[in-house]
């Protein structure tokens, strides 16, 4: 007897004819990645969602089967309720003392149209530390509802499928959105088109395992013809590509999702904190013609042109018979190694005088910061030439002519912190290099923003590998495998369902009429 899944798969049939017969709330959370029987009563809950502090208006969401009872005490509606979406002003009373807490909005949002896919109200109310007290006192004095958890109105509307995972992301990235190239990026994922092209290959995946289970259970019976085998391989090894190529975008996404880590880097008395300093526009880090000043990482945050970059200033390097300067200069190796990308400051009083020689000197000097040689890549560093104001013109336009014919260096920027010379020119290539790292949120494929997505993309790739290894070996292994890329795949979307393999097969083939 052939070793098969399909018992599996009639098991899950009949749990979801279980779930079929419940409510749509109780459905959508029995159907979640809690697991089957993951039931419970739906509370009804409250919170404010609005910032915190004084401001002019704050709004207080309900979301729940009571929604309707607490705007009916708390807005004065004895009978009948507002009419959905539309903004009314009202008084708002305490549903005990029917005293007045404030005057204002309320909105009415019968489920399943509202954010959460429940009954829901909103209270826009004046944003004094008192009134939102108060009513939300007066919320929760009622029966059957509770404040809400971190993030639980957003977990019902995945439960309720108002959201995929995903989407949930992209709301998170959104709200935390520092940079405008970040809320682009945060919008184009809520808006879906992540989720659409992982429930795509989801799609595919379930088409091909439906086959392959098929294939086991009834090709004995002549009822399934060889053939489908082969359009499972087909579709297995583009859909394998597809991912690795998605895989392949260097990270991007994340990049601009967390930051670009830029690191300055150089000798002592370079002009590292000058130039921190400089793009910051105030005094993060101490300046001083004393060697060795700085002598921790100093971090800040800033928005280059949209992007958003994390910039470090650390400790000169050099060696140093200082233990507490030895472990900056350790420090400050590391951040390079771990950097996206390296500004290498070199003193241009300090470079030869005879101007062919710069570049040799310039290329020794970089091979001396650089953690690991076999690993440069001259895209994550830029030269950076302070101190021009201490050279003459004449050495200058000599020294940028020798560097503009020499291939073998990152792009150099000659700048003077001192006196700002040359540095719009160095911020322009700064974002134009920060912008190549991040790409454009807006074009091309949506791009990777998480660390879990690329894991779970990588586990389905070598189970699909997995597929291809058994196909001629053992096709309840190799139907395994497709099993597990579609698991992997689920696990990033949050829907993963068995029993939409049954339906496919049930359409795709007329097994048994």
């Amino acid at each position: 007897m052939r070793p098969s899944s399909f018992t599996g798969i009639w098991r899950c049939a009949i749990h979801t004819f279980k779930i079929s017969r419940l409510s749509p709330v109780r459905r959508s959370l029995c159907t979640s990645n809690d697991g089957p029987g993951a039931l419970c009563d739906a509370e009804t809950i409250f919170a404010l969602s609005s910032g915190h502090g004084r401001c002019g208006v704050a709004v207080v969401r309900v979301s729940g089967p009571a929604s309707s009872a607490a705007l009916r005490r708390m807005a004065g509606f004895k009978h009948s309720l507002p009419p959905p979406r539309t903004a009314l002003l009202r008084s708002i009373m305490d549903p005990h003392s029917n005293e007045v807490l404030d005057r204002g909005l309320i909105l009415w949002f019968p489920g399943p149209h509202s954010f959460t896919g429940e009954d829901s109200a909103e209270f826009h109310i004046h944003g004094g530390p008192a009134v939102i007290a108060a009513v939300l006192k007066g919320l929760g004095s009622q029966p059957d509802m509770r404040p809400a958890e971190a993030g639980e109105f957003t977990r019902r509307a995945f439960h309720a499928g108002k959201l995929g995972l995903t989407e949930v992301e992209g709301l998170g990235d959104l709200i935390h959105a520092e940079t405008e190239a970040q809320r682009r990026q945060a919008l184009r994922q809520m808006s879906g088109e992540l989720g659409h092209l992982y429930q795509d290959w989801s799609d595919k995946l379930k088409r091909c395992l439906a086959h392959v289970e098929a294939f086991i259970d009834f090709s004995e019976d002549e009822l399934i013809e060889d053939r489908i085998l082969n359009q499972v391989d087909v579709s297995v090894c583009d859909l394998q590509a597809e991912i690795e190529d998605h895989l392949r975008d260097e990270r991007r996404g994340e990049r601009l999702r967390s930051g670009v880590h830029v690191v300055i880097a150089g000798a002592t008395n370079a002009g590292k904190s000058s130039l921190l300093n400089k793009l910051c526009q105030r005094p993060a880090a101490i300046v001083s013609p004393i060697a060795g000043t700085t002598r921790d990482v100093v971090e800040t945050s800033l928005d280059i042109g949209g992007f958003p970059v994390l910039l470090s200033d650390t400790a000169g390097l050099r060696d140093s018979l200082d233990l507490v300067e030895r472990e900056g200069v350790r420090r400050a190796r590391e951040r390079v190694q771990q950097a996206d990308l390296t500004l290498l400051v070199v003193d241009s009083a300090q470079l030869p005088s005879d101007a062919q020689q710069v570049p040799v000197s310039l290329q020794e000097h970089l091979m001396d910061v650089l953690p690991t040689q076999e690993h440069f890549n001259p895209e994550r560093y830029l030269l950076v030439l302070n101190k021009t104001d201490l050279v003459s013109e004449e050495q200058r336009l000599r020294l940028e002519r020798e560097l503009r014919c020499f291939s073998g260096l990152p792009p150099v920027c000659l700048i003077s912190c001192q006196t700002s010379s040359g540095l719009q020119d160095f911020l322009t290539v700064l974002h134009s290099t920060v912008k190549a790292l991040c790409g454009d949120p807006l074009s091309g494929a949506p791009s990777l923003t998480q660390a879990r997505h690329r894991a779970h993309l990588q586990q389905c790739v070598a189970a699909l590998n997995q597929y291809r290894r058994y196909r001629d070996i053992d096709l309840a292994l190799a139907a395994e495998g497709v099993r597990l890329a579609l698991t992997s795949l689920g696990r990033i979307t949050g829907r993963i369902g068995a029993e939409e393999i049954l339906d496919i097969i049930f359409r795709d083939f007329c097994i048994g009429k």
